[in-house]
């Protein structure tokens, strides 16, 4: 075998037994998963969690964020700081 199999193997075992179950990764959801992508820049994952299943509350689809007032998405984008992640976000939705 070699060291980069090894390796691959350590790491995908290690993974097995110590990944955290999060939201995003239960998904195959393009949008839930671009959430989290834009919503865990600069944000430590444990406090993204509960903002993440917030806003998938208020917005459950990428259209429902397109359609929602850009007051309301920074609403819930509140505390999570960086603002311009949820104006970019609304934008492209």
């Amino acid at each position: 075998m070699s060291a980069r199999s090894w390796f691959s193997e350590q790491l995908l075992s290690w993974y097995e037994e110590e990944h955290r179950d999060l939201p995003w990764r239960r998904t195959k959801d393009p949008y839930r998963i671009w959430l989290s992508e834009v919503m865990l820049q600069q944000t430590r994952v444990e406090q993204g969690v509960g903002y993440y299943e917030r806003f998938l509350d208020a917005f459950p689809t990428v259209h429902a964020l397109a359609a929602a007032s850009e007051r309301k998405v920074l609403r819930l984008w509140q505390g999570l700081g960086y603002y311009s992640r949820a104006r970019n976000l609304h934008a492209a939705a």
